[in-house]
């Protein structure tokens, strides 16, 4: 990492670390972990060819919990200087001995810590100026207007952004590094009146180099606000139903939400008690890959210390392996699977995944939904219900599109009910899996 990338340099953060460390451990502590960040960045978005907005973030923080015995206390602050820090790190204490014990609290197991550091290559600053980023902007914008059916703009958006961090615990853990994440989006209108539809594009990318040219992004953006025009209500009825790839990681993503330790342990699942059961069909295998180089979601721990591994949650249909921190973990009588704050990089790997146009064969008739409204999702149940757009298919054939219509059905059914997968995956996810086919699904319209 460059130390001119950042107004705070590793060693600075360490020095803090081992400050803080030292001093709840001096006003009492029993055990502590602290987090220090340092984010910076720009962002501007200029619309139909003028700048509207440049902003610019710089933040800094840290975060500090600490236990006495099993009582646990946070507290946090933007101020690094000596002064809020020794605050900080009174009140955290002051809370802990002021809160219930808790005995499934505190760090994670010394035995299960990262020891060994990979570089994942998350680093690649864009050194991008306001002015080429402006340049950037027009041009993406630009070429979405010039698609003779596209009657206005919400603007594009060029956007870099760099950060760096250190974790630290009383165990003797201390590790940080930096990231960077960049993106390119354009948003507009095509057609008129009551005819008018909006839709846009974006790339992303730790690396700005692997992201698609913002021409593209604009041209995307354009067809897509395009081919929405003349939307049409349908009627009531339960057909297949295919998930775009661009919307079809919100469903593993209930998947992992349903397999979480919190929602495990408070009993609020309708996959509790499903390890080692078929949740999928025998050609679904879902991977968590934490150490994918420039992955969005890769890092060598979780956000505990606890070293990531690549395991396979789903094979051949049967779960295997739910998602835990160290607490919920404790509250089940298992072991962390080293995901506190979340899961790493998932892989969905479908034998005889094939391309979109088949999966359009394959449903013959149904709803292709391309996008998604609404949160009516019970996680208890698995009730599934939200407001949906994307396109009538007959014969395999997209005939035109759809609007303000509603898909319901029930997560467990949906998860066991599909019928193919697609390669169309996109890069910029965190969740690798193509669009997704439905055996059947209720369409509400008219």
């Amino acid at each position: 990492m460059s130390e001119k990338a950042f107004n705070f340099t590793e060693d600075q953060f360490r020095s803090i670390a081992v400050e803080t460390l030292s001093l709840a451990k001096k006003l009492g502590a029993s055990a502590v972990e602290v987090d220090i960040n340092e984010n910076i960045g720009s962002t501007v978005t200029v619309r139909k060819g003028d700048v509207e907005t440049i902003e610019y973030n710089q933040d800094k923080g840290f975060g500090i919990t600490t236990y006495v015995g099993q009582s646990k206390g946070h507290a946090s602050s933007s101020d690094v200087s000596p002064e809020s820090l020794k605050r900080t790190v009174e009140a955290a204490v002051s809370i802990a001995k002021l809160t219930a014990e808790d005995d499934f609290a505190g760090l994670a197991d010394p035995s299960l810590l990262a020891t060994s550091f990979k570089d994942l290559d998350l680093f690649h600053p864009w050194d991008i100026s306001v002015n080429d980023s402006i340049d950037l902007g027009k041009a993406c914008e630009s070429v979405a207007l010039s698609n003779p059916s596209v009657t206005n703009s919400e603007g594009a958006t060029v956007s870099s952004q760099k950060g760096h961090f250190i974790y630290a615990n009383s165990n003797g853990f201390m590790h940080g590094y930096p990231s960077s994440r960049n993106y390119i989006s354009c948003s507009v209108t095509a057609g008129e009146k009551s005819e008018m539809q909006r839709d846009g594009w974006w790339t992303s990318a730790r690396d700005a180099r692997d992201m698609e040219d913002a021409t593209s992004v604009g041209e995307r953006a354009a067809s897509r606000a395009v081919r929405k025009v003349g939307a049409r209500k349908i009627g009531t009825k339960k057909v297949p139903v295919i998930f775009d790839s661009t919307i079809s990681s919100g469903i593993i993503g209930h998947f992992v939400s349903a397999i979480s330790g919190g929602a495990l342990y408070r009993k609020q699942t309708f996959l509790l008690d499903s390890l080692g059961q078929n949740v999928f069909p025998n050609f679904i295998s879902i991977r968590e890959e934490p150490h994918i180089r420039k992955g969005f979601s890769s890092s060598c721990y979780d956000s505990e210390g606890v070293a990531t591994r690549p395991r396979v949650i789903v094979d051949r249909g049967l779960l295997q392996g739910y998602v835990l921190s160290s607490y919920s973990a404790r509250k089940l009588g298992m072991v962390t699977t080293g995901n506190a704050g979340g899961v790493h990089n998932l892989v969905v790997d479908s034998a005889g995944s094939k391309p979109f146009e088949e999966l359009l064969k394959d449903m013959g008739t149904g709803l292709w939904v391309t996008d998604l409204l609404g949160h009516g999702i019970n996680m208890v149940t698995g009730d599934y219900s939200r407001g949906a757009s994307g396109f009538w298919v007959e014969n395999g054939i997209v005939q035109y599109p759809v609007q303000e219509i509603t898909i319901a059905g029930n997560l467990k059914e949906m998860f066991s009910g599909i019928t193919a997968v697609g390669n169309d995956i996109l890069e910029r996810s965190t969740t690798k899996v193509g669009s997704i086919l439905f055996e059947r699904m209720t369409v509400a319209g008219d």
